[in-house]
């Protein structure tokens, strides 16, 4: 089995202060998730969208997938990528980011290579970003013992597990002003993020 072969990308998800589903947002004229997959597949040989909506992905030769557990926010997406992927590890974002880190990525799969963690991600002070990290295989059947549990907090199930975490000091040398992170909420924070910087999903 591959390592390190595999993308999950959170496609569902409730989208009111937006207005409209985020897998439709746009830039220059382009769905800015397909953006993400074409790029994304130059470094992973399999893309798996988590999403209600799989006829929209039909010509971009990437696998599509539901949430086995429906209403149980991000984790269930994370879950429902997780048992789909032929790797070990996935790397996880959301459509809603737009910017992909070829040089952390390949940070994360290094940390990944010395041991045998479930999951890599990152910290902001002590928040941990839950996207733009990796996930293990090994992570199912803890996930859904926690939801039998009650628990929906990506945090709160990571906390207790073999999880690697990058210092926020550290990450801040790949992403100064943790553009790396950023996601769109609303159309205003697009426009705001256009007219910030030249616009690229990369």
């Amino acid at each position: 089995m591959k390592r390190f072969g595999s993308v999950i990308i959170l496609a569902g998800g409730k989208s009111h202060r937006m207005g409209y589903n985020k897998e439709l947002i746009e830039i220059k004229e382009e769905k800015m998730i397909w953006g993400q997959i074409n790029r994304l597949k130059t470094k992973f040989e399999e893309v798996i969208v988590v999403t209600n909506n799989p006829h929209y992905y039909e010509h971009l030769g990437c696998m599509t997938t539901r949430d086995i557990y429906e209403g149980k926010g991000p984790l269930a997406g994370i879950h429902a990528g997780l048992t789909k992927i032929s790797s070990e590890y996935a790397y996880v974002l959301a459509c809603d980011m737009p910017i992909i880190n070829m040089e952390y990525i390949d940070y994360q799969i290094n940390i990944l290579r010395k041991d045998d963690y479930f999951s890599c991600m990152t910290l902001l002070g002590d928040w941990i970003e839950p996207f733009h990290a990796f996930y293990s295989k090994k992570i199912i059947p803890y996930i859904e013992e926690y939801f039998q549990k009650g628990g929906l907090s990506v945090h709160g199930l990571v906390k207790g597990l073999p999880s690697f975490f990058i210092d926020e000091g550290t990450a801040r040398k790949f992403s100064p002003s943790w553009e790396m992170f950023v996601n769109f909420n609303t159309k205003e924070d697009i426009e705001k993020y256009m007219n910030s910087r030249k616009w690229e999903c990369g």
